[in-house]
């Protein structure tokens, strides 16, 4: 005998599954894909790839897929090690193979560290605001998440932060630099001041592990903080390609540390977890990297013509080392957000009181996302 259990969706709720208690409540990350003009609100690189590379992606991708009935390299040994070459050649410190790891973007990276050297029982610290993917995959990996201080000028408070260090001992510390959504780079001192905190900090003398996340670091004005992995194994420099390569569609991100750490995380990722067709994407970008650093160099140029332009407007703006602005200060950014967008440019509502955040983007889209901030701080006037 079969029993037909009649089920009604209009009482179905997420919240009234068996969900996991520091889940409850959140939202998922994203940002609003809204088909408007001109889209400024996610940090893309707005040049599409240039024609060779494209052609090159293909041939790559073709000879991927005549294996496609195997199994990828399981360890991306050629992909990590042009990775190594890249790093060494731009961020001024010698990196080897077994120093990089590779996943599906930079998220995929943070969430494998997390799985490694975070967990249930265990706590990680970050900074706020900033990316605030750091403490949502924390929580998805069981790991508490501990908010630390920053100054009114979105610096991080370095005595206020080593004090919260020493009292939480936390596990795991994040710091973002140059920082989504602010665009402020931090200082190398920062850095070694919160690394030596992290690591004075647990009692098991085991030491916490500080991430350092770079995803914005080739659009910095600053140097990159890798070499300061050198002779500190508990310390991580995650990168992705999708901003500085114009990739944000082959989702592939990296990290950069210790032999240790690369092997540590390999107990959690899953197998074959980077398939064919992205391993050779990615290696034919990597084969272009000077033509893509040259739209770089042209994004930093749009990006400080945008601070120099809002300041003139009237516009509070944070300096910035990223390929975003963030600029206020609004009574009602969300107000603000939603007048800018009725002049058909969208930009990024992050819910940092009175700021809003703008991507560099083409020269014509960031004329466009001037003449709108122009006409609408114009109308508040009235």
């Amino acid at each position: 005998m079969s029993t037909h259990v009649t089920r009604n969706p209009a009482v179905s709720r997420m919240d009234d599954l068996p969900i996991r208690d520091e889940l409850r409540g959140k939202t998922p990350y994203g940002a609003p894909q809204l088909d408007v003009p001109v889209r400024l609100n996610t940090n893309e690189n707005p040049y599409p790839l240039p024609e060779p590379l494209v052609r090159r992606i293909a041939e790559r991708v073709t000879e991927a897929a005549r294996q496609l009935n195997r199994y990828p390299d399981r360890d991306a040994i050629e992909l990590r090690t042009e990775l190594a070459r890249y790093l060494t050649r731009t961020a001024g410190h010698p990196v080897s193979t077994e120093q990089v790891w590779a996943a599906n973007g930079s998220n995929e990276v943070l969430q494998q560290l997390l799985q490694t050297f975070g967990g249930p029982g265990r706590t990680a610290l970050g900074f706020e605001p900033s990316y605030s993917m750091h403490g949502l995959i924390s929580r998805g990996t069981g790991t508490a998440w501990l908010s630390g201080p920053r100054h009114d000028d979105f610096t991080i408070d370095v005595e206020a932060a080593r004090a919260a260090i020493a009292a939480q001992r936390p596990d795991v510390v994040f710091i973002c630099s140059p920082n989504n959504p602010t665009g402020t780079a931090v200082e190398a001192d920062t850095v070694l001041a919160l690394y030596y905190a992290a690591q004075a900090a647990r009692a098991d003398g085991a030491g916490a592990l500080v991430v350092v996340d770079e995803a914005y670091g080739e659009f910095s004005h600053r140097p990159s903080l890798l070499p300061l992995i050198g002779g500190r194994p508990n310390l991580v420099v995650s990168r992705t390609m999708s901003k500085a390569f114009g990739a944000a569609g082959l989702r592939l991100g990296y990290l950069a540390a210790d032999p240790a750490v690369v092997d540590a995380v390999q107990l959690v990722r899953l197998p074959y977890h980077l398939s064919s067709v992205t391993q050779a994407t990615a290696l034919a970008a990597l084969e272009h990297t000077d033509t893509l650093l040259k739209y770089v160099e042209q994004l930093k140029t749009e990006r400080d013509r945008l601070v120099t332009e809002l300041r003139a407007a009237g516009c509070q703006v944070v300096d910035s080392d990223a390929n975003f602005v963030q600029f206020g200060l609004f009574d009602d950014a969300h107000a603000t957000w939603q007048a800018i967008l009725d002049h058909g440019v969208l930009v990024r509502d992050n819910g940092v009181p009175g700021w809003l955040r703008v991507t560099a983007g083409t020269p014509a889209e960031n004329d466009a996302f001037l003449d709108a901030v122009r006409a609408v701080l114009k109308e508040s006037k009235r």
